[in-house]
């Protein structure tokens, strides 16, 4: 039989499987060595809209690591949006981006901003203590 102290949460875990849209072949490459080395199983690193789009449709990500700028577009978050529209609660979605400013308020809703440059802990960090939303929490009235 399970039980939870009242008042106390789990600490959040890794994802499982995590796509990394980065253009900086350097920079993605540090991201999931990273990763890899906390634990996560697959990582899947992207430099492009393009490439982003075939692996979502070619499979399911528990994260998104979402570079705003991109090689083929300067609205990356539009990734971001797409999986927030076909129902992706249950992916977590974090921002990278130079100036943070440039993200529209109704995207920044859908995830945390990391503002470049930032270490890799940091990402690992925000990973461990961001999940995202489910879909009963916008439901719940605000104070």
């Amino acid at each position: 039989m399970l039980s939870f102290s009242k008042g106390k949460t789990a600490p959040a875990r890794l994802p499982r499987r995590v796509l990394v849209v980065e253009d900086h072949a350097e920079h993605g490459r540090v991201l999931e060595e990273a990763l890899i080395h906390e634990g996560v199983d697959e990582v899947n690193i992207c430099p492009s809209t393009a490439c982003s789009l075939e692996r979502l449709r070619s499979g399911s990500f528990d994260a998104i690591i979402l570079d705003v700028h991109l090689a083929d577009s300067d609205m990356g978050w539009e990734i971001a949006e797409l999986v927030d529209a076909v129902g992706g609660d249950a992916t977590r979605i974090i921002f990278q981006t130079d100036d943070p400013t440039e993200i529209p308020p109704a995207i920044q809703k859908l995830g945390p901003v990391l503002t470049k440059p930032y270490g890799p802990d940091d990402l690992i960090a925000m990973l461990k203590t961001a999940p995202r939303k489910g879909m009963f929490d916008r439901f719940r009235r605000k104070s």
